[in-house]
């Protein structure tokens, strides 16, 4: 599962031709979750507070990019790096 996107510790990856709705996963100290793109919400999963904020706001900040990559994984195209909240 290629990994779009690295921030505070954070790892996002999405996989290719995964289930609806479009999501990403997410990775943080141990912890785990499904993360709407339209509404950067914890689908599945948990994360903590603070971790679980930064990815709402990344997602909502990122949504064209986020997208893109969804349509990408879903017709089996490479996927793009996405920047990081902490902008690598």
């Amino acid at each position: 599962m290629p990994i779009i996107s690295t921030f505070f510790g954070i790892v996002v990856r999405m996989y290719f031709a995964d289930h609806g709705p479009a999501h990403v996963h997410v990775a943080y100290q141990g912890h785990e979750a499904l993360v709407a793109i339209e509404t950067g919400e914890v689908i599945e999963g948990s994360l903590p507070r603070r971790a679980a904020a930064l990815v709402r706001q990344w997602c909502l900040d990122h949504q064209p990019e986020l997208a893109q990559n969804w349509a990408n994984a879903q017709a089996l195209l490479p996927l793009n790096r996405v920047p990081g909240a902490d902008n690598d």
